[in-house]
């Protein structure tokens, strides 16, 4: 059975990799209470891990320097609890070639969708481009959640992204939904945040 990771942790690792969220969608990232998630955060905020922002009519959180040094110390000991450190230092390894794959990709559409540049971009090659890493990031997951259930999902939201894409071409890159580039940046700050790397 896959580790499962504490709660205060994963809060505190939510907001990492949501980089700025809303209650709501921090405790959603792991399925966790609202309640729940609150109490973590504002335990989190007194000790200066974690800090809420007012933006326009709302409010989120985001991490400290301090939260961010501290959560990255309680994912390297989860990491060890669980022992699947050497699968995820791997995992990175075999990620980096994707990652610049779908951050050109996800640069050339946005790029021909606002007609600049000389390449011709269309929106087929750019959600196959988009389908590779999707089949790289399903065995990347699998790998990852037979150790600890907390790198689940990735995959299905990725794969679903890539499919309204061929419909709906906000899904490649849109910052107001699970777009692929959204969920994918997730997962590369998951895993430099595992392992203690910078981007």
């Amino acid at each position: 059975m896959p580790h499962r990771t504490p709660t205060d942790i994963l809060v505190l690792h939510a907001v990492r990799i949501l980089g700025y969220a809303e209650t709501a969608r921090i405790a959603a990232r792991f399925d966790l209470s609202v309640e729940t998630t609150v109490e973590h955060l504002l335990d989190a905020q007194a000790r200066g891990w974690v800090t809420r922002t007012p933006f326009a009519e709302d409010s989120g959180w985001s991490l400290t320097d301090l939260g961010k040094a501290h959560g990255e110390r309680l994912l390297a000991a989860d990491l060890d609890r669980c022992g699947i450190r050497a699968v995820v230092v791997q995992v990175h390894r075999e990620f980096l070639p994707h990652n610049v794959a779908v951050a050109d990709a996800c640069t050339a559409w946005q790029l021909a969708e606002l007609g600049i540049g000389e390449a011709i971009v269309t929106l087929d090659e750019t959600t196959t481009r988009l389908g590779i890493a999707a089949d790289a990031l399903a065995d990347f997951e699998t790998r990852l959640v037979a150790g600890t259930d907390r790198f689940a999902g990735y995959q299905q939201r990725f794969a679903d992204a890539v499919g309204r894409s061929s419909t709906d071409p906000g899904w490649i890159t849109a910052t107001d939904r699970d777009s692929c580039h959204r969920v994918w940046f997730e997962f590369h700050e998951d895993l430099i945040a595992s392992l203690g790397l910078a981007r």
